[in-house]
């Protein structure tokens, strides 16, 4: 008797759900994806550089500043996007002017 209650095969675990749980995601879900949108939009800008992308944008430019180094980093924004660039710097926009 003991066993029987204990296990886990003797309770129906889809009859503990309600049945509107799934409606109940729906908007929740809609609500997730509207704010995903708005985190996401970004304006664009006239400056060329490499884009924001959610946030990776500037975790890859600043990684890139760390890895190669502000000369090397430079020569390469300049030779990829012309001799005014924006990127970013420890989360900080930052205009690179060189020709």
């Amino acid at each position: 008797m003991v066993l029987e209650t204990l296990n886990p095969m003797h309770y129906n675990i889809t009859s503990l759900v309600a049945d509107t749980m799934p409606v109940a995601t729906v908007p929740i879900i809609i609500l997730m994806c509207f704010l995903f949108l708005i985190w996401n939009h970004e304006e664009t800008s006239s400056i060329p550089g490499p884009g924001y992308c959610m946030g990776i944008g500037p975790l890859i430019s600043h990684g890139r500043f760390l890895w190669m180094g502000v000369g090397n980093a430079c020569n390469y924004y300049n030779k990829t996007y012309g001799e005014f660039v924006r990127v970013w710097i420890s989360g900080e926009e930052t205009f690179i002017i060189s020709k």
